[in-house]
């Protein structure tokens, strides 16, 4: 489907004024349709769109008259997005129909709400990393329950503050949602109803005055006595061996999980790792190996399991936390969440927080300690953000504080 526009040249007044006709292709069928009330002299005419005149001339209008094409040019593909979603056929008289139909547009048929979020995550799955995906479809599982449990009345127009209070007070109060979580749903409805605005299906705009929550919470990571423990343990089970051979590798070289689990034998040289970052699309990344990182992927050299094992996230998880349990990583760690204005603290054993994500906290972490320089880490790393990389230096800074306190001030 194409839209045009047009100067009437056969409809010339006697000032030189053109009318402007639209011309809709579609499946090989011409529409045409005389744009109303708009007319221009062909000098002014470029690009489909009227220019401005000079200051030393009378004004002609273009700012209202190219508003009304651009208008009528969205509701045109309103009206054909609107034809998908429905199996309705569009042909001339549909089209011709729905633009003189001034209620199109409204609430009663415009695009449905979940069916384009639907949409919005078919749309993105072959440009957005995997873990993005699962976000999105989280999201609208969860919108899903709150329409629901709430009957609230799911509609473009209606993602508004009340709907985001009711969304917010049944996160709360019905589903108990952390902080942090909440701020991430909050994210992705903001981050779809913008894909939606782009594309005509709505002009509400509401819904950028949703707040996002997010609560800084603790880094938990592997000291290097505890990464060491785990790197030397003798596992009796093959299966608890290779969990713990993956997650010191993304310790030692900072590989995310998803990263990790992609690598192929070709990715591998001698001194490095280059690979293709999944998550910011980094073409070419250069990882370096250190002496640890190299002993696991001569391990595995030559095997099927070659340049190492991989395992699903979900058992990945389960299984990290059995092997450090063995090891005796269960140091009593106090956690601190909150539910809206609930706190909610929690005392546990180290190793029942130790997931896939803390492999590259070990890493940032430990190397800031043992002096790499900041620059370094946050290159080999990739994208860390100003505000959260300034965590790890503080954390690194506290502990070579603590360590001073243990030597020198014990004297």
């Amino acid at each position: 489907m194409q839209v045009s526009f047009t100067l009437r040249k056969d409809k010339i007044t006697k000032s030189g004024l053109m009318p402007v006709r639209m011309l809709i292709t579609s499946n090989g069928e011409r529409i045409r349709k005389s744009v109303r009330n708009v007319k221009t002299l062909e000098k002014y005419w470029k690009n489909q769109r009227i220019k401005p005149n000079l200051k030393s001339e009378d004004y002609n209008f273009h700012v209202e008259y190219n508003k009304q094409l651009d208008d009528l040019e969205n509701k045109v593909k309103l009206i054909f997005r609107y034809a998908l979603l429905n199996d309705i056929e569009a042909d001339k008289n549909y089209i011709l129909q729905q633009l003189d139909n001034k209620n199109f547009g409204k609430n009663s048929i415009a695009p449905k709400f979940i069916d384009s979020f639907d949409e919005f995550i078919e749309t993105n799955r072959s440009s957005k990393a995997e873990g993005t995906i699962k976000k999105y479809v989280s999201t609208i599982n969860f919108i899903k329950d709150f329409q629901q449990y709430s009957n609230y009345d799911l509609s473009f127009n209606n993602i508004d503050l009340n709907f985001y209070e009711k969304f917010r007070d049944y996160a709360f109060n019905e589903r108990n949602t952390l902080n942090n979580y909440f701020g991430r749903l909050i994210a992705g409805i903001k981050t779809f109803m913008n894909w939606a605005y782009e594309r005509n299906y709505h002009e509400n705009l509401e819904f950028k005055k949703f707040k996002t929550i997010h609560n800084t919470i603790e880094v938990i990571y592997l000291t290097m006595d505890e990464l060491m423990a785990l790197y030397n343990y003798k596992f009796d089970s093959k299966r608890l061996e290779h969990v713990r051979d993956f997650y010191c590798m993304g310790a030692f070289t900072g590989l995310r999980f998803s990263d990790l689990s992609q690598l192929k034998p070709s990715n591998i040289y001698p001194d490095e790792i280059r690979l293709s970052i999944q998550k910011t699309k980094s073409i070419g990344h250069v990882t370096p190996l250190n002496n640890f990182s190299k002993a696991i992927l001569k391990k595995y050299a030559g095997t099927i399991y070659e340049p190492i094992p991989s395992i699903s996230g979900q058992k990945f998880n389960k299984y990290i936390k059995e092997c450090c349990k063995k090891v005796g990583i269960d140091t009593p760690v106090n956690t601190t969440r909150y539910i809206g204005q609930r706190r909610v603290d929690k005392v546990q054993p180290k190793h029942e927080l130790i997931t896939s994500h803390t492999a590259k906290k070990s890493f940032i972490t430990n190397s800031l300690i043992l002096g790499m320089k900041e620059m370094v880490v946050r290159n080999i790393t990739g994208n860390i953000d100003e505000k959260s990389f300034k965590r790890y230096v503080e954390i690194a800074e506290d502990f070579k504080k603590q360590e001073m306190d243990n030597t020198w001030n014990k004297l």
